[in-house]
């Protein structure tokens, strides 16, 4: 039944394009009896509502955009959608028949966010009226077909005790990131994509004291703490004409006048890199952001390269990171489980050089058992409230 469906629809399809009109279940009636085709009701209507998916909303992606739990919808070309809900992908029984029904749909998408998606500009990232992040990228750049993937924020967010209900923090790991959060140390949170850098972030902001007034910079707005004093500035991409862009760096600078007790950057990823560590080197505590990082250790090399792109030297960029940043806290996700969790927390310091690199203070393993490192007497002296040195 489904592949004959599949036909008619795109029988329908054709028919209905060759005129102006809306979609109603009479025009489709009258373009299947056109075709020679049957018209029984549940025939109609069955053409009827793939029609109507194709071209409201998600289409056939609705459904899986509201499963509880659902945070990434994954398009790969033709074939069965996959979703992820925290334990790794999924195959789920929505199937997309055809390139055509990929790119139709991809387009949808990014037009509902305000911008194109074509072969002269074949690839977008967008922000769906909804809150949703939507990536797509046409074939032939994408193969077997066009890629859509779709990230879901959670209405609400998650507050650090359901973190540690979800396994994403140990019992140590939780009273630790209070600590953190409480002692208005400065942080980055890394890890790869998609292990859950932006909720563990958005839970430690929620934890801040209700009287602090918290000013959030994100490319897409995704971080969406429970919290009373929240203010978030969104960049904006450049319209159809290639002008009214509003990038990263500019909002830092904005958010400094806005009487910030914190600044977060939602996801460090250019040159904005020099505008954050700069500003957290102004007096604002507890800043923090989210960047893309394989390891703790990895990060000083990270933020040297971002702030390379602004023109910043090296011995520069080591010895602001360094007065900037307290604490890295990296996220993993685990091979097998999928489990999103904290992994490790990692103080810095500056070699004879001058050169930042990571120190484990204290590692976390998938049961949850904790490995003090050489940072911990560094961490614990932070926590304590004495300083940097």
């Amino acid at each position: 039944m489904a592949d004959e469906v599949t036909v008619l629809v795109e029988e329908v399809r054709r028919r209905l394009a060759a005129v102006e009109g809306s979609l109603t279940p009479h025009r489709v009636a009258d373009a299947l009896r056109a075709a020679g085709r049957p018209v029984g009701d549940a025939t109609v209507l069955a053409v009827y509502e793939a029609l109507r998916r194709d071209v409201v909303g998600a289409g056939p992606l609705d459904p899986l955009l509201r499963l509880p739990g659902v945070t990434d919808v994954l398009v790969n070309g033709p074939g069965p959608v996959r979703i992820d809900r925290g334990n790794g992908l999924e195959e789920t029984d929505v199937v997309l028949p055809s390139e055509d029904a990929c790119r139709r749909l991809a387009q949808r998408l990014v037009a509902t966010g305000g911008r194109r998606i074509d072969d002269g500009a074949p690839y977008a990232d967008v922000r769906l009226p909804d809150g949703t992040r939507c990536h797509a990228v046409l074939a032939p750049l994408a193969q077997p077909g066009t890629a859509i993937s779709l990230r879901i924020p959670r209405r609400g967010g998650f507050t650090l005790d359901e973190l540690r209900v979800a396994g994403a923090l140990s019992d140590e790991a939780h009273d630790l990131v209070g600590q953190i959060v409480m002692a208005r140390r400065a942080f980055l949170v890394s890890g790869g994509t998609g292990t859950g850098k932006t909720t563990l972030l958005a839970a430690m902001l929620g934890a801040v004291d209700p009287a602090e007034r918290i000013v959030i910079v994100e490319d897409a707005a995704e971080l969406r703490p429970v919290h009373p004093q929240v203010v978030g500035l969104e960049a904006r991409p450049a319209n159809l004409e290639g002008a009214g862009a509003v990038v990263l760096r500019d909002l830092v600078r904005q958010a400094l006048r806005m009487r910030p007790d914190r600044l977060v950057v939602g996801e460090v990823r250019d040159a904005a890199v020099v505008d954050l560590l700069a500003a957290m080197n102004t007096g604002h505590e507890g800043g923090s952001g989210t960047l893309h990082a394989n390891s703790a250790a990895d990060v000083p090399a990270r933020v040297e390269a971002l702030a390379l792109t602004a023109g910043l030297g090296r011995a520069a960029a080591h010895s602001q990171f360094a007065s900037a940043v307290d604490l890295v806290l990296h996220v993993v996700r685990d091979r097998v489980s999928g489990r999103r969790r904290l992994g490790q927390i990692a103080v810095l310091e500056r070699d004879a050089d001058g050169w930042v690199r990571t120190e484990p203070a204290v590692t976390f393993a998938d049961d949850g058992t904790l490995a003090s490192g050489p940072g911990s007497r560094r961490l614990l002296d932070l926590l304590d409230g004495r300083g940097r040195g």
